[in-house]
């Protein structure tokens, strides 16, 4: 039940990946046959990635995941466009990948706009109108919330900040294999993608950079990506992530209708069989994996050890801030006092839960959660 922490790599895309570690083991930058089978299959993976966000394959860079494209898009937009200003804009719910990015950025001189977000998590395109001025270089805002599922308006976003010349970046991550992405319907010049998020490998991602958009190379060595980020690729790895988009992308017409099927009984039978219960994120624009429920009178660490003793995997939030004692800095923007945003759990669903996980949640869950409020010294300061 923690699909949105990571996925297991699809049956299939192991088996496309095995003859690369061995069998099909050369270097995509020499020149011999060996070599130019594991390049061949680099191309074919990048196409695969262009053709399902309606890309070319020329746009498409291959990283070590969502967290180094996010960093890429964020600091190269900014070291290319030194001379034409110093403001960023975000949101104050986005993914550290890009958050922290920001808040170094802030150290050397830049200024950040983090935009807020109503209860929802959602962000007013107005606002981003609003706070673009002459000195702002880029936009970034995330797809899809990877803690509470919501769903941002990325399309009228996306239209502001190209009204305004700047360019636009989201972290879709958590939004391949969940609902059609396409870059120009998004108005997206760059956009990051996590293998693992959708059934392919862990250490392996991509950034979508438009062609024409300014943005500084990564990391600087060998020749590899067209110069823009060096290292010997991952072949294994984009070799998994080429065919494990191609399946998610392709299974969506079924997938994300029955996982919201689940997620809308699960979601219904917690708030409905245990008081004192929250929604949080969006009730309908939200990724049809995700249940994200804030409880009152308990710790969100207690019902993940007490969940994970009868054999069920969840979270509190993001895994990335997992040993955090921090409360989610998405739930506190989307105005959730300190102590409700501590009893959160976010439940994700995969494409292996079936129905009577559901039901087995739905069953030792109040249980769980009657024992922690019996004992908790919250519920007396109530």
């Amino acid at each position: 039940m923690d699909h949105a922490a990571t996925t297991p790599v699809r049956p299939e895309v192991a088996r496309a990946m095995l003859p690369y570690f061995s069998e099909r083991f050369g270097n995509p930058s020499s020149l011999y046959a060996l070599a130019r089978e594991a390049k061949e299959a680099v191309e074919e993976a990048r196409g695969r990635v262009a053709a399902a966000i309606g890309a070319r394959p020329e746009e498409i860079f291959f990283t070590s995941g969502g967290t180094e494209a996010d960093n890429w898009a964020v600091k190269g937009v900014v070291a290319a466009s030194r001379k034409k200003g110093d403001h960023i804009i975000t949101s104050a719910i986005e993914h550290h990948a890009v958050l922290h990015p920001c808040r170094a950025l802030e150290k050397q001189g830049y200024r950040v706009t983090y935009l807020p977000v109503d209860g929802y998590g959602r962000v007013d395109p107005e606002r981003v109108g609003e706070a673009i001025t002459n000195k702002t270089v880029l936009v970034s805002v995330m797809a899809a919330n990877n803690e509470i599922g919501t769903i941002q308006p990325i399309a009228a976003i996306g239209r502001i900040a190209h009204d305004h010349g700047v360019p636009f970046h989201t972290d879709a991550v958590q939004a391949i294999g969940a609902y059609p992405v396409d870059v120009d319907a998004m108005g997206a010049d760059l956009l990051a993608i996590s293998a693992h998020k959708f059934g392919g490998p862990k250490g392996a991602g991509a950034l979508y950079v438009r062609r024409g958009t300014r943005v500084g190379t990564f990391m600087d060595g060998g020749a590899q990506e067209r110069g823009r980020r060096a290292g010997t690729e991952n072949v294994p790895g984009i070799v998994g992530l080429g065919r494990a988009i191609d399946l998610a992308v392709g299974g969506m017409p079924q997938n994300p209708t029955r996982l919201a099927a689940m997620r809308d009984r699960l979601i219904r039978g917690i708030l409905d069989g245990i008081p004192d219960t929250r929604l949080n994120g969006h009730p309908t624009e939200r990724l049809a994996n995700n249940a994200n429920i804030s409880f009152r009178y308990v710790e969100g660490e207690s019902i993940l050890l007490s969940l994970d003793a009868l054999g069920v995997a969840a979270s509190t939030g993001s895994a990335c801030t997992s040993a955090s004692l921090e409360p989610s800095h998405v739930l506190t923007a989307c105005g959730l006092p300190p102590e409700h945003a501590h009893g959160s759990l976010r439940l994700t669903l995969g494409s292996r839960n079936t129905d009577e996980d559901v039901d087995y949640v739905l069953s030792v869950l109040p249980g769980v959660i009657e024992r922690l409020r019996a004992i908790s010294p919250l519920r007396g300061e109530a």
